[in-house]
């Protein structure tokens, strides 16, 4: 099975003393990953590419992103669908207020009738990493960081039930949840990176060879 482009996005509140992040349980429902807690996120949708924007991804940010397998307009609908999904699991918006200035993709009509256009300047691409070979569904996710002040709120009520009991929690409290693995890995690299006054140098990539989980750097 070939894993399909997706994104979620890490929203960071620095506002307390431990930083706490967003995070919310999926549907007993799902084929993927049911009940476990994740960061908001989901596939690339084809509407992605075509939406207006407030701002740009950082020429860094992006640079980044096209390494080993993305042009720069697929970089650039991974970084809106992170910020799409977000909205739809959770109701928070990262964007500007703003009109479109061409027509807007149906998957992006809720988004866009809040008066707000993507934000994506604020974005700093963390991680990306491979649904293993056997699963019932495969991704391949990029993980986008972002500060929680940039946000919209209150936010607006959730469009989708695909996120449950969505809240903040310390960094500290998320590793008690129920997780995946890999998402008990991020929140460990990025523990490692908050503790750190310097953006990371490199992203990992990570995804299974030959058996085995292995760690590559973009």
């Amino acid at each position: 099975m070939t894993p399909r482009d997706a994104a979620t996005l890490i929203l960071v509140d620095r506002r307390t003393t431990a930083p706490k992040i967003l995070m919310g349980r999926r549907s007993q429902a799902h084929a993927f990953l049911p009940g476990k807690y994740v960061f908001p996120g989901g596939r690339l949708d084809a509407g992605d590419a075509r939406m207006a924007t407030a701002t740009e991804l950082p020429p860094e940010t992006l640079a980044r992103l096209c390494i080993r397998t993305a042009s720069p307009t697929r970089a650039r609908a991974l970084a809106l669908a992170a910020i799409r999904e977000t909205f739809e699991e959770t109701g928070f918006i990262l964007g500007q207020a703003a009109t479109p200035a061409r027509p807007v993709p149906p998957n992006w009509q809720d988004f866009a009738q809040t008066g707000h256009l993507p934000d994506l300047e604020k974005l700093t691409f963390f991680a990306r990493a491979i649904t293993p070979p056997g699963r019932p569904r495969r991704f391949d996710t990029r993980f986008f960081l972002a500060d929680a002040a940039g946000l919209t709120c209150p936010p607006r009520p959730k469009t989708d039930g695909e996120l449950l009991e969505s809240d903040w929690f310390t960094l500290a409290d998320a590793q008690l949840l129920d997780l995946p693995s890999i998402t008990r890995d991020i929140l460990e690299r990025l523990e490692t990176a908050l503790a750190t006054p310097q953006a990371p140098a490199q992203v990992p990539f990570q995804r299974v060879k030959h058996g085995k989980w292995v760690c590559e750097w973009l």
